[in-house]
């Protein structure tokens, strides 16, 4: 190893030391099983791997300008939030059940749950540790199969707040649970690290939307872990939509197990954001579950969006199905990393996976690579990419109709993410993505 690369290892390795030294401006919730797993997790990060463009998981990705900035945890200052702060939800109050995470903590004056029904629980991580740390303590780490990163091992050694819902067996929350992750920098740049449990027992069906979001142009990072579990036969209708601030740094990973004839619908948008990354990892513990995800992104000038997904068949007669489109513009980049592994016991296995881009300019750039593994004999699968321009014919139909130019180019691209759009069920929630997309592309220099 040459000395100067040596010398950038160590200085990253310091950047992780300093965050866990420095730890938060708050006293952490006291807990000996709790702190137990936060020491495990420092000790792994002393142990385990930078990430590094050799590593075939980090290998599009540039984290020089993570490491440019220092950054620090702490409560938003009082005065800093009211009921203002966010003026763009989805649906009224008394529409849903709503929680607020400001900079990582739960903010119970910004949020409202109505009449829950009986056994479901609804609040902020820190609550539940406080209150019922055992309950936690069994749900925790369910996502522990997933090989480690550095990443989340930084957020399971800070761990002290974030969302926590559960929903009984047989129960369906009659409202759906609107989940605003809010990050705001002043007198420092904020680091962000909620943890949040979705636990799904078997039987019950929720919809849950998390929104991800920065005031202004705050500078701030990211890391937050989501952690899904479905029991037997549970529905779950998950939507994530990423808008962050135009300067944040945003690394989230969901982690989702799932029970036998369970159904797990994921709708993810990512449209903010300086640098973004989203991992999602999913296993079948029993057989006849089904995974659909469905991503659309965005991405323009001084932006790199990157999502991965990493998806385990290990047992027979389960279905999963991944659709992604991708939008890049200016010089704006895009990566896409999916992979479904179906191993030598998941007969019966069908399992689809798509990633389609469409580039708005020459100086654009995507990455994309679906990646099928298969170890079984019967099963049906299959993966497909495409990477192309604006149809001149499909353009030529429509400015020979007297259509402006810009507004044919609006309206292909819009057309080509209602393929996604199309999923999402709640026409309160498909309106309020559609109006965000839409005033993306009615820039018109981003269509030129």
């Amino acid at each position: 190893m040459n000395t100067q690369l040596a010398q950038r290892q160590q200085a990253q390795r310091q950047w992780f030391n300093d965050i866990v030294t420095l730890g938060t401006a708050d006293a952490p919730l006291d807990s000996p099983w709790l702190n137990e797993v936060r020491e495990h997790a420092k000790q792994v990060i002393g142990s385990i791997a930078l990430p590094d463009r050799k590593q075939e998981q980090w290998r599009y990705s540039n984290l020089d300008t993570l490491y440019k900035n220092s950054y620090q945890t702490g409560q938003v200052q009082p005065g800093a939030l009211d009921p203002g702060t966010v003026t763009n939800w989805v649906y009224r109050e008394d529409e849903s059940h709503r929680l607020v995470i400001a900079n990582g903590r739960y903010v119970p004056e910004l949020s409202s749950s109505h009449a829950l029904p009986d056994g479901v629980i609804i609040g902020g991580l820190r609550q539940i540790l406080a209150s019922e740390p055992g309950r936690v303590a069994r749900l925790l780490g369910q996502g522990a199969w997933r090989t480690p990163d550095i990443f989340s091992e930084l957020n399971t050694a800070m761990i002290d707040d974030g969302v926590f819902i559960q929903v009984a067996a047989n129960c369906v929350v009659d409202k759906p649970i609107e989940v605003v992750y809010l990050n705001i920098s002043a007198e420092h740049k904020a680091l962000s690290q909620p943890r949040s449990l979705l636990i799904l027992e078997a039987g019950s069906q929720a919809s849950i939307i998390e929104r991800f979001t920065g005031k202004d142009a705050s500078v701030y990072f990211f890391n937050g872990v989501t952690e899904v579990s479905l029991g037997e036969n549970a529905r779950l209708q998950h939507y994530r939509l990423q808008n962050e601030s135009s300067n944040a740094h945003h690394l989230s990973r969901v982690m989702l197990r799932q029970a036998a004839a369970s159904r797990y619908r994921g709708i993810n948008i990512a449209s903010g954001g300086a640098w973004s990354r989203t991992d999602i990892s999913a296993r079948f513990d029993g057989p006849h579950a089904s995974c659909d995800l469905d991503g659309l992104y965005t991405v323009g000038d001084r932006q790199y969006t990157d999502f991965h997904l990493d998806i385990v068949h290990s047992l027979p007669h389960c279905s999963s199905r991944e659709n992604f489109r991708g939008i890049v513009f200016g010089q704006g980049r895009a990566v896409f990393d999916g992979r479904i592994l179906v191993e030598k016991d998941a007969q019966k296995t069908d399992a689809q996976l798509s990633n389609k881009n469409l580039m708005l300019s020459q100086l654009a750039e995507i990455d994309t690579k679906p990646q099928l593994e298969i170890h079984a004999d019967d099963v049906k699968c299959s993966h497909g990419t495409t990477v192309g321009r604006l149809d001149p014919n499909q353009l030529f139909y429509l400015r020979s109709r007297g259509i402006d130019e810009h507004v044919a180019r609006r309206m292909i691209c819009l057309g080509f993410a209602e393929q996604v759009l199309a999923q999402v069920e709640d026409q309160k929630l498909h309106d309020f993505i559609h109006d965000r997309i839409a005033g993306i592309f009615g820039r018109r220099e981003l269509l030129r």
